[in-house]
């Protein structure tokens, strides 16, 4: 099989679960209007409530949304939104083993991928969230793969509320391609020593790095879009690691030290100590740039494969003390002013809802790997090079 027939494959299996979902999607999940007796009812018993919400505290731009939706919800409903932040998105997972089963301190997660399958499974999630939240109606469902979370179907148990698609900011005159490869990356490394990092796995950006490398390397081989078995990790966990042997003396402090996150990474960045840093916001370049945080000449860039994209999602644990205040939170991120200030604000966070709808800002889409590879590829990496 040639690697354009596997990559023809990949693209049409990943379209035929999109459709098919969607399609399901459609038909199951029939949002109740606001002027329902339903939600009226559900507002009433919001009224006065807290909501913790554990989500993502690494980034500033993020955080700073986060304050304006706090004011608004204080404001338009009497809830008092409060950010728990959390460095690792597994976390607030494992808060609610620990719980097990009793009232929950987490009223809302921010949450997707591999900690969105293993609070599934486990029963440890509110159900029929699209059916009883009015703003679901507006999801662009049609245009965006959003009812699928790294090949596990949302059933009505996580919500999405923005478009993560991964990516580099970075010096043109070092990166001056507009798209890189595994191979490019490696060129540049070698003829730039000590000016390209990633975060250390499991931050979410460092482990999809790898990820884009992988799918790179294998030219997206089949068997990352299943479920992994052991022959397949075997043969093409192998071939990254031969790479990052290769390219990992070439790297900042000779690969021996990684950034802890993101923002570390920006940061290093902005000092000009790296010539790039990475993202998962396709608008975060324009966004830092129009601040001033980074220099004026720098630019995005993504893999030649195209940018791996993904929802983020909001949940709320069966066990919640205020599911109703936490529904409320939910519509009003899906509402059309929380989303219009998530793209025209710092954040710049790409809409979910059709009438925010905007392919100009965005990348070629290349679907998420399978969760268990998500899994994998971290232990793996914490065994080989975690130290």
């Amino acid at each position: 099989m040639t690697k354009l027939t596997t990559r023809l494959w990949v693209l049409f299996a990943w379209l035929w679960v999109i459709f098919a979902t969607v399609a399901d999607a459609k038909e199951v999940h029939k949002p109740i209007a606001e002027n329902s007796q339903q939600w009226q009812q559900t507002l009433k018993a919001a009224k006065g409530q807290s909501v913790y919400f554990y989500a993502w505290g690494g980034s500033k731009a993020v955080n700073q949304y986060l304050r304006w939706a706090s004011r608004e919800i204080a404001r338009q409903y009497q809830i008092k939104l409060i950010q728990v932040k959390v460095s690792d998105p597994a976390e607030p997972v494992s808060r609610l083993k620990a719980e097990n089963g009793r009232t929950s301190a987490i009223d809302l997660i921010w949450v997707n991928g591999e900690n969105f399958s293993f609070l599934k499974q486990q029963g440890f999630l509110l159900g029929d969230l699209w059916s009883t939240i009015p703003n679901t109606a507006h999801l662009a469902v049609d245009k965006l793969p959003i009812t699928v979370d790294f090949g596990e179907p949302m059933d009505g148990f996580e919500v999405p509320w923005g478009i993560g698609q991964f990516n580099l900011i970075a010096e043109p005159a070092v990166y001056s391609q507009s798209k890189v490869s595994a191979q490019s990356l490696l060129d540049i490394a070698e003829q730039n020593p000590s000016t390209m990092s990633y975060p250390r796995p499991p931050e979410f950006h460092g482990t999809t790095f790898l990820k884009q490398l992988l799918v790179n390397l294998t030219q997206g081989d089949a068997r990352l879009y299943k479920v992994a078995t052991e022959q397949a990790k075997n043969e093409l966990l192998a071939v990254l690691w031969q790479y990052l042997d290769k390219l990992h003396p070439l790297l900042w402090q000779q690969g021996t030290a990684f950034p802890n996150s993101a923002a570390e990474q920006l940061l290093l960045y902005q000092q000009q100590q790296l010539f790039m840093t990475v993202s998962f916001n396709p608008n975060q370049w324009t966004k830092e740039k129009a601040s001033k945080q980074i220099s004026a000449s720098s630019n995005r860039r993504y893999f030649t494969d195209g940018a791996i994209t993904n929802s983020h999602n909001l949940a709320i644990p069966q066990t919640a003390p205020s599911p109703n205040a936490a529904k409320v939170v939910i519509n009003f991120m899906l509402s059309e002013k929380a989303q219009k200030q998530k793209i025209a604000g710092v954040w710049g966070d790409p809409s979910v809802i059709s009438a925010l709808f905007d392919n100009k800002t965005t990348m070629p889409a290349h679907p998420e790997l399978h969760s268990s590879w998500h899994v994998l590829i971290e232990d793996a990496w914490q065994q080989r090079y975690g130290g």
